[in-house]
């Protein structure tokens, strides 16, 4: 009998999201025919009781939790207490109602700030807790630890199936293309979009180029939770990534091509520019069978084929076509 039968109830905890609707395209493209979604506006996660009242009256057998409030160095620097509040919240209510109306497994998903900010290269899961956090995004990255522990005390006090992942940066389909919150990699694109609509030439990037950063496309990353979900089930995280990383400046010119190739990038020095390298190690994830199938620039170049089809268009920003 496999670990996740096709007529399982599956609760996808952030369906709308970036990580979630790739969960939910992974779930059904593969024959689940019982996924469990509420919208914000149907359930407060921030709300234990109306979070017991939904797990008592729909009764998933598995978790995805996937559910937060995200955002770059600037959304993290100008609302720390949103990051910390709303992440703290939703990791508790949803599992401890996972705790109340007992699920066969949950799979809660962090992310790789939850390491020190000089760690060293590549990140292994056991550098957890061995030095101070990035100041820029300390208050999620804390929230992030909190729900880590959180799923190991549950594990050892009541014997919860509960596990946790730590993804590497993000990018895909249905990402935040918003320049006050959205990551590197979206808000590059965006830029660039923008930049070959107004026909500029100079496209100014945050920082001096020299942090390196690792990406995973999001269906990847949905592709590792359902495998981890069948295969996984041990107390200590573990890291989900590529194993490569780029520089920005790498990463920013290799978006130049992809979008608007006559431009130039302009770095712009008195930005902040985040941990100076994070690339994790995924040898662990390696070892169980699992890796990573869409290179960067094919990856780069489908988001943006899906940011000018959809997401341009949404925001009247122009079709320029890829």
């Amino acid at each position: 009998m496999r670990e996740l039968p096709l007529d399982a109830r599956v609760y996808i905890a952030g369906h709308t999201g970036l990580v979630g609707s790739a969960i939910v395209r992974t779930l059904t493209s593969r024959g689940y025919r019982n996924l469990l979604t509420a919208s914000r506006e149907q359930l407060d996660l921030r709300d234990q009781a109306a979070v017991n009242y939904w797990f008592r009256a729909n009764r998933p057998e598995y978790v995805f939790l996937v559910a937060g409030t995200v955002g770059g160095i600037w959304a993290n620097s100008t609302r720390p207490a949103e990051f910390i509040y709303d992440n703290l919240l939703i990791h508790a209510t949803v599992v401890h109602a996972a705790h109340l109306y007992p699920v066969k497994k949950l799979l809660y998903l962090g992310s790789s700030c939850i390491y020190p900010r000089e760690c060293p290269q590549p990140i292994r899961e056991e550098y957890l807790l061995t030095g101070a956090l990035e100041p820029t995004n300390e208050p999620y990255a804390i929230a992030k630890i909190a729900g880590i522990k959180l799923c190991q005390a549950y594990r050892r006090q009541y014997g919860s199936r509960f596990i946790s992942a730590m993804p590497t940066n993000l990018y895909g389909p249905e990402d935040n293309f918003d320049l006050q919150s959205s990551h590197v990699l979206a808000a590059l694109i965006r830029r660039f979009h923008e930049a070959k609509v107004a026909g500029q030439r100079e496209v100014v990037v945050w920082g001096t180029g020299t942090p390196y950063r690792e990406f995973l496309h999001v269906d990847d990353l949905a592709r590792a939770c359902v495998f981890l979900m069948e295969r996984y089930d041990a107390e200590m995280h573990i890291n989900i990534g590529t194993g490569e990383d780029v520089t920005i400046a790498y990463l920013a010119d290799l978006v130049r091509q992809i979008v608007h190739e006559a431009a130039t990038v302009v770095f712009d020095p008195t930005k902040p520019d985040g941990m100076p390298r994070k690339r994790l190690d995924v040898s662990r994830l390696h070892a169980l069978g699992w890796r990573h199938s869409i290179d960067l620039r094919q990856g780069i170049e489908q988001t943006y084929r899906w940011f000018v089809e959809r997401g341009a268009a949404a925001r009247g920003m122009g079709g320029v076509k890829p």
